[in-house]
């Protein structure tokens, strides 16, 4: 069981600093023992194999020894992404209601004020009070003993429900049972080459597959030490890299883009850090050759939150080798890539992605009918486009569902917004097609200037003469202040086209 995970360390290393966090320190000892008295508690207030139970709050040990207190159980762990507003968030707790609730002081206001929607449930604050509220001692005291152990607990019993960030529509709850984190660590060990020597620092959300899973569970099953943040900060990120022996990191590209206009940036001392590895969207080929610069590999991940996420990935010997490649398939996972009809395409063809392993997720929460059109015969579609080289690396497109076909031709977003980056005038771009009575589509660009610098739509379209074909020159440009964006940053590209239909 994934709970095995910290009670083993602890007794292998129970002297070993688990999770550092802002100054407070957690040997393998006290989080295996933080986890138990967590687990006991939730015992108490009933909870059972199947039971969900859900967190709002910023990254803190309690939220990762929440996750592994309810592997033992049998339970269900909801986090909820912070970033989003109470009513977001109502639409989750009725989509999929917890058996507890805990909320911590920043957020328990507008949580709250949900009222008849939290009906039925305990619910927990931490740092805080309100009416119908238990604190969060008062709960941890009514535990006694070791959690119990259910023995029907095993690799197939869900573990996590995590809502996709909704970058395409209504958001979903993806199901991964503990067999998909345990092969998901494996895909990570192989990746990362992770040994208990390493130290590990995050500072993306927990409540994101990419910040609870890329390095901070494989790590905990390593043995390694994390480095917690509550949340990121440049200048705290720095301060860590540099003062905390720090060797490996998830950094996604907004957060790069933000220490690579920080003062620090070029003095800063990266000698520790075997590599930084990045995701969640196409990654900027600047952005690439700025982590170069510094003498650490930035090694691409691909994946999502319904494969938990590590599918694809290049390892540290490979990334100045292979720019802009998300690398090779993971260990334990399969890769197709194939055409509108499901066969699969030749090499240097694009195609749609599928992914298949043990990694994947269950299906979507009471959603039958999304879960199959998204799962065929245990194959993942992804929803993304790629191609392969020679040597069987994946180079991402863009999103199928983001292709633009205009007169005929399809147009990939990525393609274009990568050229437009790499203008030191250009901070963001976004492409996404608009209708058209004549062509059906047309290619629309919306692009954020660099701080300090002005670009109008000749310079803009400018950047494109030449290098790429005419029907993928965008029709018409919109320059504006910020782009509507996910939790880890990711652009929602929904929101563009509806901003560019307004």
């Amino acid at each position: 069981m994934i709970a095995d995970w910290i009670s083993d360390s602890a007794a292998r290393r129970p002297d070993k600093a688990a999770i550092r966090f802002h100054g407070r320190e957690l040997s393998y000892r006290d989080f295996a023992a933080l986890a138990d008295r967590i687990g006991a508690a939730l015992a108490a207030a009933g909870v059972r194999r199947g039971d969900a139970v859900s967190f709002l709050g910023f990254n803190s040990p309690e939220m990762l020894a929440l996750l592994f207190a309810c592997a033992r159980l049998g339970a269900l762990y909801m986090p909820l992404n912070w970033r989003l507003a109470a009513p977001e968030h109502k639409q989750m707790l009725a989509d999929c209601p917890p058996k507890v609730l805990i909320v911590e002081r920043e957020f328990l206001a507008p949580t709250a004020a949900l009222g008849e929607e939290l009906g039925g449930m305990c619910k927990v604050a931490i740092g805080g009070e309100a009416a119908g509220w238990q604190d969060w001692d008062s709960f941890l005291a009514a535990g006694h003993g070791l959690p119990p152990a259910d023995p029907e607990v095993g690799p197939q019993t869900p573990l996590l429900i995590c809502y996709t960030s909704g970058s395409t529509g209504k958001p979903k709850g993806v199901l991964l049972a503990q067999g998909a984190l345990e092969v998901n660590a494996v895909n990570s060990e192989d990746m990362h080459g992770l040994t208990a020597e390493d130290v590990i620092f995050n500072s993306l959300p927990l409540f994101h597959v990419g910040g609870l899973n890329n390095l901070v569970t494989p790590g905990l099953r390593a043995g390694c030490s994390i480095v917690l943040h509550a949340k990121f900060d440049p200048e705290a990120s720095f301060d860590a890299i540099e003062r905390e022996g720090i060797t490996l990191t998830v950094l996604v590209p907004a957060q790069l883009d933000m220490m690579m206009a920080n003062r620090r940036w070029s003095g800063a001392d990266f000698s520790r850090l075997r590599m930084i590895t990045t995701g969640s969207t196409i990654v900027p080929r600047h952005v690439i050759h700025a982590v170069h610069d510094k003498g650490v590999p930035l090694v691409q991940v691909y994946g999502s939150t319904e494969t938990c996420p590590i599918a694809v990935y290049l390892k540290a010997d490979d990334a100045m080798r292979k720019v802009g490649s998300t690398g090779r398939v993971g260990k334990l996972c399969q890769l197709r890539l194939v055409d509108g009809d499901g066969n699969e395409v030749r090499q240097g063809e694009t195609g749609e992605i599928w992914i298949k392993g043990g990694n994947v997720m269950s299906g979507y929460w009471q959603a039958p009918e999304a879960t199959a059109a998204a799962l065929n015969d245990g194959w993942f579609r992804s929803g993304d486009m790629g191609h392969l080289d020679e040597e069987g690396y994946l180079y991402v497109d863009g999103r199928s569902k983001d292709m633009i076909i205009t007169g005929g031709e399809n147009v990939y977003p990525a393609e274009i917004e990568n050229l437009l980056i790499e203008s030191p005038d250009i901070a963001e771009a976004s492409v996404v097609g608009k209708s058209d009575p004549r062509w059906g589509e047309v290619v629309v660009a919306v692009v954020v200037p660099r701080e300090g610098r002005r670009v109008d739509s000749d310079q803009v379209l400018g950047l494109l003469e030449g290098r790429i074909a005419r029907y993928k020159h965008p029709k018409e440009v919109f320059i504006v202040q910020t782009l509507p964006k996910t939790a880890l940053g990711k652009v929602r590209k929904e929101d563009v086209r509806q901003m560019v239909a307004r």
